[in-house]
């Protein structure tokens, strides 16, 4: 397994001012939902927080890919993951598109947004005529601040997008 890197200010700490910011461009297809998990697992390591943010980001990348225009040929959705004195915000943006409410409520399908919501401490939707920003933010664990204080890339100041 790969060991997380450090940052320069001081090996395995995370200072207040800190904050560390990536982001990724996906196609929007059904099979990049899945590179988006990747994406964001590669960020996160052993996390305590990955498994639930790895659902949520499912959740959010699977309906930008059903249910915005992004799903249009060539459209594409972005992932960004912040992490900031121990919380992880994670934002879908697409290419937004009228809101419509699933047509069926078979126990399969539109519950996504319900499990972000169980799932993620904050959550949210911003939007305008041409994108929309749905994210969740996870706190660390309290002591896993201190055995992985940041996602297992490397950041510095300078990085923060």
């Amino acid at each position: 397994m790969r060991e997380p890197a450090t940052p320069p200010a001081a090996a395995g700490t995370l200072t207040a001012a800190l904050s560390c910011t990536w982001s990724r461009t996906f196609p929007a297809t059904p099979e990049h939902v899945r590179q988006a998990r990747v994406f964001l697992a590669s960020l996160l390591g052993d996390s305590p927080a990955a498994p639930d943010a790895l659902v949520c980001l499912s959740e959010l990348a699977t309906n930008s890919v059903q249910h915005s225009r992004s799903r249009r040929p060539g459209g594409q959705f972005t992932v960004r993951a912040t992490m900031h004195q121990g919380r992880l915000r994670t934002e879908v943006e697409d290419e937004a598109g009228p809101w419509e409410p699933p047509s069926h409520r078979d126990g399969q399908r539109g519950r996504g947004l319900l499990i972000v919501g169980c799932l993620a401490d904050q959550g949210g939707i911003t939007a305008s005529a041409t994108t929309r920003v749905v994210w969740f933010e996870i706190d660390q664990p309290a002591g896993a601040r201190h055995e992985n204080p940041q996602p297992s890339g490397d950041c510095s100041p300078q990085e923060r997008m």
